[in-house]
């Protein structure tokens, strides 16, 4: 199968900003494929990924910093279309033989966009439409070859471009909801200047990573520790799509469920989709290690070591594995490799199968791990999940523990799974459930 997902590209630059995921998901949204690379990717590196258009993110610095970082200027003469959106802009100016200075005030929230003179970015983009801003540092005079296309009452300088060497500047961020026309103005980035088209398509999607599953594993056996949960069951979903019956889920009943957790499980996964999966009920030995423990973190490290030792044993008992299947997501390869001051550095472990690979010495299955959450769940309903499963609101993977206030025990435990369990239906019967984000 061709890889024609791949074929074109718009690159986004990290600069730390907390909205550089929002740039990436309204991008991919637009059905094209971008990828996040810390700033500091060399101009080598970059070159080679051939991107069709960079986007240089916002960032919480300034360009006067004495660590202020900067991209490399052969950046700006590969003849690629670049966007620069808040601190981007303020660096391409920086770089470019303009100059920045630091505002009186700093401006933070919504302001009106004043279109001055419409272009290739701003076409279509409706007069005094509301912008978000979030700036300490302003624009006092344009790099050569650069105009100015919009401003605000607070900002003479909200968006610039040189049409010429195709760099764009927004002030602004249009990533966000509360920029009215954000959408429309990263599509004309995508589409009329970087002539992008549209092919990050879900379906094809589904039929690229099952093909890559099944040149990945081979003729070999896969272990999936199966969860219940919107990533695992996609995940097992997939790699039962590819390989059948060598694929092997196991879940773990830690007694820690809410009401009806493990039948929905096995009627969906072992009953409807004909998935071999493994039971185990390990219960008594998660509550037994619980006992006396009120700490909520401590709780959910005792869980966490449990959960390993018990998917080890119980993968030992059934067979030889050669892979472990893994639901890792987009924003986790992000955080792994994230711009040094980002928002999140640190790469966080899936609670269920983190530290496994290492101590099995197992290869790694990750079909998820280009994919935001948004984009999982429109795969997952490709692949024939059913909504009940799609939709579900995440839970904390310690489960009910965690709910328990103080000592957890089954008494406790009962109580509070039926209590869940009646607020979930109230809230279901209000068509309230999928309006929250978590009950």
């Amino acid at each position: 199968m061709s890889d024609s997902l791949h074929e074109q590209k718009i690159l986004i630059l990290d600069f730390g900003s907390q909205y550089t995921q929002n740039i990436a998901r309204r991008v991919r949204e637009a059905e094209v494929f971008c990828e996040i690379h810390p700033c500091t990717k060399s101009f080598s590196e970059i070159k080679n990924m051939r991107p069709q258009g960079i986007i240089l993110s916002g960032g919480p610095a300034s360009v006067h910093e004495k660590d202020a970082v900067l991209c490399d200027p052969k950046l700006f003469e590969l003849g690629i279309p670049v966007l620069g959106i808040c601190y981007g802009m303020q660096l391409i100016t920086h770089m470019l033989d303009g100059k920045v200075s630091p505002a009186d005030d700093r401006e933070y929230g919504r302001a009106q966009l004043k279109v001055k003179e419409y272009s290739h970015l701003l076409n279509g983009v409706k007069n005094n439409s509301t912008v978000w801003m979030s700036h300490g540092d302003r624009i006092d005079k344009l790099p050569t070859g650069f105009k100015t296309t919009a401003f605000t009452d607070n900002s003479p300088i909200a968006a610039i471009e040189n049409s010429i060497t195709k760099i764009y500047g927004l002030q602004f961020h249009p990533e966000v909801v509360h920029t009215s026309e954000g959408i429309k103005l990263l599509d004309n980035f995508i589409f009329n200047i970087c002539k992008c088209v549209k092919n990050w398509k879900i379906d094809s999607l589904a039929e690229f990573a099952i093909e890559n599953i099944k040149t990945q594993v081979g003729n070999g056996q896969v272990l999936c520790g199966l969860s219940g949960g919107v990533d695992s069951s996609v995940v097992a979903m997939l790699i039962h799509r590819a390989i059948g019956d060598r694929l092997t889920c196991i879940f773990v009943d830690n007694g820690l469920l809410r009401d009806g957790e493990r039948e929905k499980v096995e009627n969906t996964f072992r009953d409807n989709f004909h998935i071999n999966l493994d039971v185990v009920d390990a219960a008594d030995r998660f509550l037994d290690k619980l006992k006396g423990v009120t700490d909520p973190e401590k709780k959910r490290k005792i869980i966490g070591n449990i959960f390993i030792e018990v998917f080890e044993e119980q993968a030992k008992r059934l067979g030889n594995f050669e892979y472990l299947a893994q639901g890792t997501l987009y924003p986790d390869v992000i955080e792994s490799v994230s711009f040094k001051g980002g928002p999140s550095v640190v790469i966080k472990s899936h609670h269920n199968v983190g530290g496994l690979p290492e101590k099995m010495h197992l290869k790694l299955v990750e079909p998820l791990r280009e994919l935001f959450k948004d984009e999982v769940r429109r795969l997952g309903h490709e692949i024939g999940l059913p909504d009940e499963m799609i939709k579900r609101q995440p839970f904390p993977g310690p489960g009910l523990a965690i709910r328990v206030l103080g000592n957890v025990t089954s008494e406790r435990l009962d109580i509070l799974r039926e209590a869940d369990k009646i607020i979930l239906e109230e809230i279901k019967k209000a068509e309230l459930y999928h309006e929250l984000w978590q009950s």
